[in-house]
């Protein structure tokens, strides 16, 4: 019997898609990272990181937390917040949705709202949440550097994957928020097979797919697909795991996320679109020979205000 929500983070399923990809020549296999307890694979971060820095010190009894967050991490760090007895204050650009403002709001946190401005603005979230936690002395909880997020990836979610897979994968595909899963995941089954191929899921427009493909970030572009993609490389994001990139625009991932919750009622968000179409394509290419793992990152209840969830969908 579990004592406490927070022993509900992981140990998520592994699934096969049964209708979506049927035809292709490897099997698709999802981990339901929806189904952790704060509605997404953050939960797992949240956790790592609140029980690492309680562990060096750093973080004491009564402490506001604060980051900044496209709002999946700070629905995690709002359920450890509340079992642990801290204040959160998350730092969030306005392209993300009214559902994400609406649940973190529900959840007792201080929510601020910033510009869509790039790395270099004093208004980008990241640099906002930075700023307030130096004036205020909050603790930032640094989901984009803080160690601890790949470090969960590689101790949890890839064990995992290889105890239900039985260790047998030919890829691994993921879109790159902060870049924890990608890199965590991708050295943990790259350690237990170097062939198992490590592939990036990456909306059109991000810069994240130049750069692993020339070392060098790719022109900012706008997109609609939240909580993966950047202008810039998170520092949790290991360019040395990536063996290849898939540009994945946001009419296909959309189109995936539907076919997603219709035909395997899988109820998810838009970056799990991205992630499966990805994925397709990985299977399609004939360049793999064994089963193709990905991730659904979160779960539909924080979209349904979006364009794209309340547009007619075909029968």
């Amino acid at each position: 019997m579990s004592q406490d929500i927070l022993q509900q983070i992981g140990g998520t399923p592994l699934v096969r898609l049964r209708r979506i990809g049927s035809r292709l020549p490897c099997e698709i296999w999802v981990k339901c990272e929806h189904l952790n307890p704060g509605g997404s694979i953050k939960d797992r971060i949240a956790l790592a990181i609140v029980d690492d820095a309680e562990a060096r010190g750093v973080l004491r009894p009564g402490m506001t937390l604060i980051e900044g967050t496209a709002g999946n991490t700070g629905a995690g760090l709002a359920l450890v917040a509340a079992a642990r007895g801290c204040r959160l204050v998350c730092v969030m650009p306005e392209k993300m949705s009214i559902d994400k403002r609406s649940t973190l709001a529900a959840l007792g946190v201080e929510v601020i709202i910033t510009p869509n401005a790039p790395p270099s603005s004093p208004d980008n979230f990241r640099n906002v949440a930075e700023r307030l936690s130096r004036e205020n002395g909050w603790f930032l909880t640094d989901q984009f550097r803080n160690p601890a997020n790949v470090r969960i990836h590689q101790e949890t979610t890839a064990k995992e994957i290889l105890e239900q897979t039985g260790g047998s994968i030919g890829a691994f595909v993921a879109g790159a928020g902060t870049g924890g899963s990608s890199s965590g995941v991708g050295r943990r089954l790259k350690a237990h097979h170097k062939d198992i191929r490590v592939v990036l899921a990456d909306p059109v427009g991000s810069a994240l797919a130049a750069w692993v493909e020339t070392g060098s970030p790719g022109p900012d572009g706008s997109y609609a697909v939240e909580g993966i993609g950047a202008a810039e490389p998170p520092l949790n994001l290991h360019r040395d795991v990536i063996d290849s990139v898939e540009r994945i625009s946001d009419d296909e991932s959309f189109e995936v996320t539907r076919r997603l919750i219709r035909e395997e009622g899988l109820l998810v968000g838009g970056s799990s679109g991205t992630n499966v179409a990805a994925a397709m394509r990985v299977a399609a290419s004939g360049q793999v020979s064994g089963p193709i793992v990905t991730v659904l990152p979160d779960s539909w209840d924080r979209y349904r205000s979006k364009a794209w969830m309340q547009a007619p969908w075909p029968n």
